[in-house]
């Protein structure tokens, strides 16, 4: 199922019309009327309304035409497997995906799994190398047979899990559309990465992101800190409207500004909160929005 055609159903089990479900949102029929259409989707504030309204997750929202299915049921796929038996630093170049999740979990081999829907020849395009150098792990996805990276961002998908007691630092280098960092522990987390979404869901420790494009980062839940690291761009975080943080702007010409339900307000951060909300860069903006 399409976003489409789970909103039109999600409504109809709730009972609701088109006009009543835009009142539940505070947006106008129109705008429910071009989401079910197919013609448009949904902000990020919206998606996450309606993810709360209807208790059905954004992942499984945006998951598109293979509906509630999960990441096994892909038609083609490749993976690669090594065993770690002790704490590594984690080294990660993937290049191009249109999707890419890291998660953490409960085994003992880093897993690196590239699916596609479409893509016939994955696993002799695209070559995982994994290298065990003394207390680091390095992993590089590389391409073979012409695959560009624009043929990769448009048709692959990489799911990677590292076994959550051997987990040390991380650094992970991609360009997706998306990227979602789930169930993970960490001291450091560095993302050098080039995406318009980003995903924390159940994140512990320092995550860094690096990347000049504005984004949009949804937070979960927040435990510890995020580092937003931009040159020249406009960003949003999300919050949960409970987390306590601290709010931070380093750099030149660097801000930081507000918002509750779309609407700017003023500075909600904590002083001397645990959590930290970090802006650095040159001439960069973010704003910190509480989720609905």
């Amino acid at each position: 199922m399409t976003f489409a055609e789970k909103l039109k159903s999600a409504r109809k089990q709730a009972g609701l019309s088109q006009e009543q479900l835009a009142q539940r949102l505070d947006v106008s029929r129109q705008a429910v009327t071009k989401w079910e259409t197919n013609a448009g989707i949904p902000d990020i504030e919206n998606m996450m309304a309606i993810s709360d309204l209807f208790g059905i997750s954004i992942d499984e929202l945006l998951s598109k035409e293979r509906g509630t299915k999960q990441s096994a049921q892909y038609l083609f796929e490749s993976v690669t497997e090594y065993d770690i038996d002790e704490p590594k630093r984690y080294d990660m170049k993937f290049g191009g995906a249109k999707q890419f999740v890291l998660s953490g979990y409960e085994g003992e081999k880093i897993r690196v799994r590239l699916v596609s829907d479409t893509l016939s020849t994955l696993q002799n395009d695209f070559k995982v190398k994994i290298d065990d150098i003394r207390k680091r792990i390095d992993v590089n996805v590389n391409h073979k047979n012409g695959v560009t990276q624009a043929m990769a961002k448009e048709a692959v998908s990489i799911f990677v899990q590292i076994p959550t007691p051997y987990i040390g630092k991380i650094e992970c280098a991609v360009q997706a559309e998306t990227v979602e960092i789930r169930s993970l522990e960490c001291e450091n987390i560095e993302l050098d990465i080039k995406t318009p979404s980003v995903v924390l869901a159940d994140v512990i420790g320092t995550v860094e992101i690096n990347c000049n494009l504005d984004m949009e980062v949804v937070c979960r839940s927040l435990n510890g800190e995020v580092a937003i690291n931009q040159v020249s761009a406009t960003s949003k975080i999300h919050v949960p409207s409970d987390a306590e943080f601290t709010a931070v702007a380093k750099g030149i010409g660097t801000g930081i500004s507000y918002e509750k339900d779309g609407k700017q307000t003023q500075d909600f951060s904590v002083s001397g909160a645990k959590n930290v909300i970090e802006l650095n860069g040159v001439k960069s903006e973010l704003v910190i929005c509480t989720c609905k």
